[in-house]
């Protein structure tokens, strides 16, 4: 999966693909926060790197896991993580992202984070601001399901077997 919107370099794809390829992983995410240059660097404005950071702070808490990322637009899955995850279920809208993530974590794929230099300009995203706040409370939303689908207090659609 490769977001169309221009920041990520598609001569890029064999590294995204390499772990799944190997065996090392279901699921595979470019993290610009890897990369040595870092997300910053590559042009990323102030208020996505902080919202991006504060929400994969929170996510990886609630997954459990560390992740240095979890909001990209650079992705691979394999075969039999499409064949498991029931991905159907999920919004069809930018927190799609997210709830796939959970539904990894639930259905317990490897996921794997490589690093992906990216580049931002005028052009390059093509979520707006209030695209960008619906999406984040949309996250938090999502990780509020799976920890109550955890719990068993509430049996979400997205989680269950």
């Amino acid at each position: 999966m490769l977001h169309p919107d221009g920041q990520y370099d598609p001569n890029m794809l064999p590294g995204i693909v390499r772990p799944i390829l190997r065996g090392e992983a279901d699921m595979v995410l470019g993290s610009r926060f890897l990369d040595p240059g870092g997300a910053r660097a590559g042009g990323m404005p102030l208020y996505k790197y902080v919202s991006n950071r504060f929400l994969t702070t929170i996510e990886s808490w609630v997954l459990g896991q560390h992740f240095s990322e979890l909001h990209t637009g650079y992705r691979a899955y394999s075969r039999a993580f499409l064949e498991t995850v029931p991905y159907l279920r999920n919004s069809n809208d930018f927190v799609f992202d997210t709830q796939v993530i959970a539904q990894a974590i639930n259905w317990r794929q490897r996921i794997v984070e490589v690093p992906v230099a990216t580049k931002y300009f005028p052009e390059a995203s093509s979520a707006s601001f209030r695209q960008s706040i619906v999406y984040g409370l949309g996250t938090l939303a999502t990780m509020g399901l799976l920890a109550l689908h955890r719990s068993r207090l509430f049996r979400s659609r997205l989680f269950r077997d």
